[in-house]
């Protein structure tokens, strides 16, 4: 692991939850009972799975989140303290549960996932005024929406008014996002579902990821990344100029938590000054090693097992 990795700070505002797993031939049909091959509870939240995925890779991390005051919350926190990420920032609510996601896994690697946000609903704008400090001493701020929206748009801020690189994964996306919101984000990264949504527009290919990123760069938003799967990665810079990322061919098991590897390890490369090209293919490489094996923090991969794989 290079010095100037390690030197890169990424501080993630986000989502912590234990994962309740469910693997089963197919995914259910409505109204459709199906016997199940397996069950696990594994760490997970979009946020805790990113800081996880930046510390693995070799980033120094710390994490603004909030748990409940419940078994799930105190094992969370130990779980991400076990990984070296700072959870000074962590704040214990008494009033709601830790946050839990219901995740049904297919044979063929696909997921449906339904999250009960608990005691993540509970991380207000007022929690992270109170972490400013931690903002000032990052070099990279990541966000996602598993969080209050104003609390993400509060970051957002606080984070452009102290100078800090923004890093914006909208999942999950129900709609466009606030027009206020897209000139605070220097690194907006949806992947194909999430763009068509923000955009309002079909993103079946890279052309209309194009298309997509194009839209949402109108707003304000400097540099715009969508993940597409299998079919890898466009990037679209301020500048205009696109480059598709062709992504590794690996065969699928578990899809889940593919994305937040990716966003962790770009915003790690990031945090280390890396060159942005590397960074997205050093991502890719991650994420694909990632959907070969189950579970959310489980299978985000360490920097060895990345700079050590094979074929991918």
């Amino acid at each position: 692991m290079s010095k100037e990795i390690k030197q890169g700070r990424v501080l993630v505002v986000g989502s912590i939850n234990t994962d309740l797993v469910a693997r089963s031939p197919h995914l259910p049909r409505p109204g459709e009972t199906i016997s199940g091959q397996a069950f696990s509870q594994v760490a997970g939240g979009k946020g805790g799975n990113q800081a996880v995925a930046a510390a693995r890779i070799g980033a120094r991390v710390a994490m603004v989140g909030c748990v409940g005051k419940d078994a799930n919350g105190a094992q969370r926190v130990k779980d991400l303290e076990t990984e070296g990420i700072d959870c000074a920032g962590i704040e214990v609510d008494p009033s709601q549960p830790t946050g839990v996601a219901i995740v049904t896994v297919s044979d063929d690697g696909e997921n449906t996932i339904v999250v009960v946000a608990g005691s993540n609903g509970q991380l207000t704008p007022e929690a992270v005024a109170r972490h400013e400090a931690a903002i000032k001493a990052c070099d990279i701020v990541v966000c996602q929406l598993e969080i209050p929206w104003e609390s993400v748009h509060a970051t957002l801020a606080l984070a452009r008014r102290l100078g800090k690189i923004t890093v914006l994964n909208p999942a999950p996306a129900t709609g466009p996002l606030p027009a206020e919101w897209l000139p605070l984000i220097d690194y907006l990264v949806p992947n194909e579902v999430e763009a068509a949504i923000l955009a309002g527009l079909p993103v079946e290919s890279e052309s209309g990821a194009r298309r997509a990123a194009t839209e949402l760069q109108r707003g304000g938003t400097r540099n715009v990344i969508v993940t597409l799967g299998s079919q890898g990665a466009y990037l679209l810079l301020e500048g205009g100029e696109g480059t598709h990322f062709p992504a590794p061919q690996v065969q699928a098991v578990d899809t889940t938590a593919a994305g937040d590897t990716f966003i962790g390890v770009f915003a790690a490369q990031l945090a280390a000054r890396q060159p942005l090209e590397g960074a997205i293919q050093l991502a890719q490489r991650a994420a694909a090693i990632s959907v070969t094996r189950a579970g959310a923090q489980p299978s985000i991969p360490t920097r060895a097992e990345v700079d050590g794989a094979v074929g991918v």
